[in-house]
């Protein structure tokens, strides 16, 4: 999809289409009673005999319209005005964008931007409209001989502004949404792609890939005999079972000179099987998204890529693979990370905080701002949460705020769990520094304590983002989340 900002008069709009809204009780927006008035009361006429009553994401498509220049109106309904929010918002967009991707239309001027969202400024509206257009045309066919696509499917979309004066504010929102809805796709790219093909390596390649188009961007991989020399036990210990072999990506991207940078740590596990502590096989196939928190630090260096923001990131991503080799860690084995801590394996699939710990501790070499981990971690945040929110847990209020500040205004929503001292007597073991589970209470809370244990020289917080990330059962597929949380907190940053 290409989006472009424009302004102008619905009625004048030479497209394939134009979509404008229609409230509850039969009330048109602004843009709509433009074209009523240009086609003679023909949309008034329309919603009165009942065809268009005005109800949350009712579509009505006229063709040929007298006095309009575009070849179809699109009008959708918007609810009752006074009740129209975030959610209701999101859902008329990709109403309008999944309805008109069906009409053969491949280009449409949207004026649901000038719709008044409760609270919303128009830069916000517009970058919404450009985020959830392009999510909800998303699809992925690689590995299909026969795909589903569309016959001419809408491919440009311009949004409409009706003040000239409004073009610098509605270019820069369009260029944002632009950028995070490609890194929205590349991290749902890879989290939909099957672990035969998303290897750790292949995620290498992907951080290389970006280097390559970026200037702004540099990487390297270390392997395993420079993690094993470096003294990366616990990333070590859960890659012996697997014959992919383990890579440590570091992705660096520099808009701000010498300025401390923020770093972003992503779980990368590429398939998840529990290792000996193997998983139940019903559903096993999805543990490919075990690696969505790696896909989302890509996501976002794409987006900062685009953007060109200026501040300095780094991406830190322990890639493996969790496999039941011959060779693979057992039940009771006691490793050593990065950090010099010993830890006592009680669960060979509690694996994801065994290769963030080692990626943590180096993290310090960069003395960073702020360290923000993000991993499909616990099945018990799902009990917590469910599947709308991802949890957010941390060692500094301040930042812990900021991020849920950012998802409540990207719609990619958190919510903070305690991190108290007392939960850590949960992860004691009679045989090293500490064990790597603490049993079935407060899974998602333990988890986080046990990375704490990781990251007290630095300001940090851990997005667990199991029931987020992914979306299970028939429309199985990657969400593409965090990637607007975390870009809304790295634009926060540089607005201040």
């Amino acid at each position: 999809m290409k989006f472009n900002i424009k302004s102008g008069s619905p009625e004048q709009q030479r497209t394939d289409c134009v979509i404008v809204g229609v409230f509850e009780k039969r009330r048109l927006s602004p843009a709509a009673q433009q074209l009523d008035e240009a086609a003679g009361g023909l949309l008034t006429e329309v919603v009165k005999r009942g065809d268009m009553d005005g109800k949350l994401e009712q579509v009505l498509l006229l063709h040929a319209v007298p006095g309009i220049e575009a070849e179809r109106v699109l009008l959708v309904g918007c609810g009752h005005e006074r009740e129209l929010g975030d959610s209701p918002f999101r859902k008329i967009v990709r109403k309008a964008a999944v309805t008109l991707n069906e009409t053969g239309a491949t280009g449409a001027a949207s004026y649901l931007g000038e719709l008044p969202v409760k609270g919303r400024p128009l830069h916000w509206r517009l970058r919404q409209v450009v985020e959830t257009t392009d999510q909800a045309l998303y699809r992925f066919e690689p590995f299909k001989t026969k795909t589903e696509t569309t016959y001419r499917p809408l491919r440009r979309m311009t949004l409409m502004v009706t003040d000239r004066k409004e073009l610098p504010e509605g270019k820069r929102a369009v260029a944002e949404g632009t950028a995070i809805a490609a890194g929205i796709r590349l991290t749902r790219d890879l989290g939909n792609t099957p672990a035969n093909v998303c290897t750790p390596t292949h995620l290498a390649r992907q951080a290389a890939a970006l280097a390559k188009r970026y200037a702004t961007i540099t990487h390297k991989v270390l392997k395993e005999k420079e993690m094993e020399k470096m003294g990366m036990g616990a990333l070590l210990a859960v890659a012996r079972g697997s014959r992919q072999p383990a890579r440590f990506i570091i992705l660096e991207y520099n808009g701000a000179g010498e300025e401390q940078p923020v770093v972003l740590v992503g779980k990368g596990v590429t398939f998840d099987s529990g290792g000996i502590s193997i998983k139940p096989s019903a559903a096993m196939d999805e543990m490919k998204y075990d690696m969505c928190g790696a896909a989302s630090v890509l996501g976002v260096f794409r987006a900062l890529g685009e953007l060109a923001l200026p501040l300095n990131v780094v991406g830190l991503i322990p890639a493996t693979e969790n496999l039941p080799d011959g060779e693979a860690t057992k039940p009771g084995d006691i490793v050593t990370s990065l950090s010099g801590q010993t830890i006592e394996i009680l669960n060979t699939d509690a694996e994801g905080r065994l290769i963030l710990c080692d990626a943590l501790t180096y993290a310090e070499r960069y003395r960073p701002q702020v360290v923000i981990d993000i991993a499909t971690l616990t099945g018990a945040c799902i009990i917590a949460l469910g599947h709308q929110a991802s949890a957010v847990l941390g060692n500094h209020s301040p930042l812990v705020h900021d991020l849920l500040k950012a998802g409540q205004e990207s719609g990619d929503r958190a919510w903070e769990l305690p991190l108290w001292e007392e939960y850590q007597e949960q992860l004691k073991s009679r045989f090293a520094d500490m064990a790597n589970i603490g049993g079935r209470p407060a899974g998602t809370i333990t988890a986080a304590c046990f990375l704490a244990r990781f990251t007290e020289k630095m300001h940090w917080a851990h997005l667990d983002i199991a029931g987020t990330a992914w979306q299970s059962g028939e429309k199985k597929n990657a969400t593409g989340r965090p990637v607007p949380l975390l870009m809304q907190y790295l634009l926060d940053k540089v607005a201040r």
